[in-house]
């Protein structure tokens, strides 16, 4: 194809070219922390993995910006930072505004909303059409913003880990009298956004069946345009090394004290079970530490205080060894769309106690045999659970081993960006063949 028939068309260019060969894409994040949550992680390990297949990554993100490894260029597309530590929900200066998104942006979050989602796709879309041409494909993780529906260029390939109206449905669950249920349906505005915006995509990818049925059921997607493409670990960095010394009584767990999904006050009542059984038992809490809330009046309630650490900011070498160093990792959330914790704690070989919450079972896999499975939100079965591994090494050893073998089996991110550049072809060649794009009004007002 000549330089000229490329310049006229950009896509036939590159729909050619990802026919046979590399393929330059666009990574889009509205946040990357790779401490915090799992899309940073997600766009780090996809992002190099993608790049070590020979082809063009450019991650566009926000803050807090994701930390990528060498050879995965960032383009940042800063918000107004509004969540920024240590002074979340600030006021910003008169010079700090920029445009009417900007402005969009401090109105939602002044009247109690959650505005990235929204203001992210609206930059991003303009950023995208200013660099019409540049890229084969647009694979957006989990924005489902206004600003991406419509021709942006390249067709758009797009990432849900699980609909954010589970978490929704579990926050409100959780809150206590009618003004918290109130904030917490304000603060979630957005899915409903997200809901229209997932219908009009030509092709979504999740990370596992069972988040796919729940795209299905709460945002309407039709099930021929989504795709299970399973996300995994770093197996080299999550690896065993016998030189780690086991800590006696040592549970260690991935969660943020003040989100109810992830489970994390079930846990700490179950070390209070358990301690009365094994008293050196404690837990390690890879994670924030929330000063009030249902995870700090347990703590204090059971006198816990020594026996519960929460650690943050730690680099990835001593957080591995931290898991390699425990004599369980736990995974006690309410719900996960796939769990990557779970996955890289077996990948370690150390054994594993987790929920069936969600998609938790599809990554660990059965109970007794890589895992010991228990019901979500059930801290007695925790302590049980836990407490037969604590009393048994060669079951210990015998988990850990079966866990690694299916992490390395089934769960890795090379396999994981191979299935997505697959899923890229198949939006080149969808669009290639005419599908028609989605209309939208022009990017110029905030109406």
């Amino acid at each position: 194809m000549t330089a000229e028939a490329i310049e006229a068309d950009p896509l036939a260019g590159g729909a050619a070219a990802g026919a046979r060969g590399p393929l330059r894409i666009a990574l889009l994040t509205y946040k990357g922390n790779p401490y915090c949550g799992g899309q940073g992680v997600y766009v780090r390990h996809l992002s190099r993995e993608l790049a070590r297949l020979g082809h063009s990554v450019e991650v566009i993100g926000a803050q807090p910006f994701p930390v990528l490894d060498e050879g995965v260029p960032l383009t940042e597309l800063p918000s107004l930072d509004l969540y920024r530590s240590p002074d979340p929900f600030r006021t910003p200066g008169r010079d700090e505004y920029r445009d009417w998104i900007d402005a969009v942006e401090v109105a939602t979050m002044w009247t109690g909303g959650f505005p990235e989602p929204l203001t992210f796709s609206l930059r991003a879309r303009r950023h995208l059409l200013a660099r019409r041409g540049e890229f084969d494909v647009i694979h957006d993780n989990q924005t489902l913003g206004y600003g991406l529906l419509g021709d942006l260029g390249a067709p758009l390939v797009t990432t849900v880990h699980h609909p954010i109206t589970v978490d929704r449905r579990l926050d409100l669950a959780a809150a206590g009298g009618r003004r918290r249920r109130a904030s917490v349906r304000r603060w979630y505005g957005f899915t409903r956004m997200q809901k229209r915006v997932a219908r009009r995509l030509p092709s979504v990818l999740t990370v596992s069946g069972s988040s796919q049925l729940e795209i299905i059921e709460d945002l309407g997607v039709r099930r021929d345009r989504i795709h299970v493409v399973h996300i995994g670990a770093d197996t080299e960095l999550w690896s065993p090394d016998p030189a780690v010394a086991e800590v006696p009584g040592r549970i260690v767990t991935t969660s943020s004290a003040d989100v109810p999904l992830k489970g994390l006050v079930h846990l700490v009542e179950a070390l209070a079970k358990l301690r009365t059984e094994y008293p050196a038992a404690h837990l390690v809490v890879v994670g924030r530490r929330a000063e009030d809330g249902p995870v700090a009046q347990a703590i204090e309630r059971y006198g816990l205080d020594g026996a519960v650490r929460f650690v943050k900011g730690i680099s990835d070498e001593e957080l591995v060894d931290l898991v390699r160093g425990a004599q369980i990792a736990c995974v006690p959330s309410l719900y996960e769309g796939f769990s990557l914790p779970a996955a890289e704690a077996m990948a370690t070989g150390t054994p594993l106690v987790a929920t069936t919450g969600g998609a938790i079972p599809e990554v660990t896999g059965a109970d007794g045999e890589t895992c010991l499975a228990v019901p979500p939100g059930d801290a007695g079965a925790l302590a049980g659970a836990l407490s037969r591994l604590l009393a048994d090494p060669l079951l210990r050893t015998r988990l850990g081993t079966a866990g690694r073998e299916r992490v390395l089996a089934r769960f890795t991110w090379k396999q994981a960006a191979i299935g997505t550049a697959e899923r890229y072809r198949e939006a080149i060649a969808a669009r290639r063949a005419g599908a028609p794009a989605q209309a939208v009004p022009p990017l110029s007002s905030p109406s």
